[in-house]
């Protein structure tokens, strides 16, 4: 594909597609996330073996892969579990905060600090959170365990985020998905031995969605994404990857029958706002 708008416009709508699969298949949260990164990496290793395309990491960068490939781990398992206790809407607009809590690592430990726009795009994101959830959930303290899980999500992706630049600076896009995707199988399969999730015993209809959750939602979904954001300006992808969380809850709306109050809208648009915001920069004259 050598479009980059559409290859990005594609891999969004497979992304798109995984909270919906997700509640649709009877199988614990940690046991889902586990098949989809065991299956993708499964499917990418041997081609990417075959092809002498897997490049070796120096020690540094061996160590900050490990640290990628478990945050995504979690943040896939958490999303998961969100996905399950609330709503695919709710989670995948929680989950879509990352680029807040990006800029908020970057403050703290990095050297480039975030502008104004960032702080402006977070307060905007804060206020549409409390609309969203509701302000007595605020002011009562009556968070539950899908709210709280779709934030960690969030933090999670973030953590990924901040180090997968280092990563991508030192090897090509195909062999630090490879090596990530590699960790969080491994990751993910001894939490869900620790907690004893199942491994098999699923129908044939659920082994075919975990299998499309592999393939399309993981492997193909990414690595579209990543061809546009090689092709594209990384501030312009990021702010197309918002458009998810619109094109999640219209399809849960169709298919899971979710019912999306004006609140919901309002909440996530004035959080989809507040992310945006944090995207644009003011050009220099």
């Amino acid at each position: 594909m050598k479009n980059p708008r559409l290859a990005l416009l594609i891999g969004i709508f497979c992304i798109s597609v995984f909270p919906i699969l997700v509640k649709w298949t009877p199988v614990s949260g940690l046991s889902s996330a586990f098949y989809r990164m065991a299956i993708a990496t499964a499917a990418v290793l041997p081609i990417v073996l075959l092809r002498k395309k897997l490049e070796k990491p120096n020690q540094k960068t061996t160590m900050i892969i490990l640290l990628c490939g478990i945050f995504f781990g979690c943040d896939i398992a958490v999303w998961n579990i969100a996905i399950q206790q609330s709503s695919a809407t709710q989670a995948t607009l929680l989950t879509n905060l990352a680029p807040i809590w990006v800029g908020l690592g970057m403050f703290f430990f990095l050297p480039n600090k975030p502008n104004r726009n960032f702080w402006i795009g977070a307060f905007f994101a804060v206020i549409g959170m409390v609309v969203l959830i509701g302000y007595e959930t605020f002011y009562q303290l009556k968070f539950d365990i899908g709210f709280a899980f779709g934030v960690l999500s969030g933090v999670f992706y973030a953590a990924y985020i901040l180090l997968s630049k280092y990563v991508l600076n030192q090897m090509q896009p195909i062999s630090f998905m490879t090596y990530s995707m590699l960790v969080s199988s491994m990751f993910l399969a001894i939490v869900c031995l620790i907690f004893e999730q199942p491994f098999f015993g699923f129908s044939p209809s659920v082994w075919s969605v975990l299998f499309v959750q592999g393939i399309l939602c993981q492997l193909i979904a990414w690595t579209l994404i990543s061809y546009a954001t090689q092709k594209m300006e990384a501030n312009r992808v990021s702010l197309s990857l918002l458009s998810q969380a619109l094109i999640t809850s219209i399809i849960a709306w169709v298919f899971l029958k979710e019912t999306i109050t004006i609140q919901m809208v309002i909440g996530g648009a004035i959080i989809l706002f507040g992310i945006g915001i944090t995207f644009f920069r003011k050009t220099e004259t």
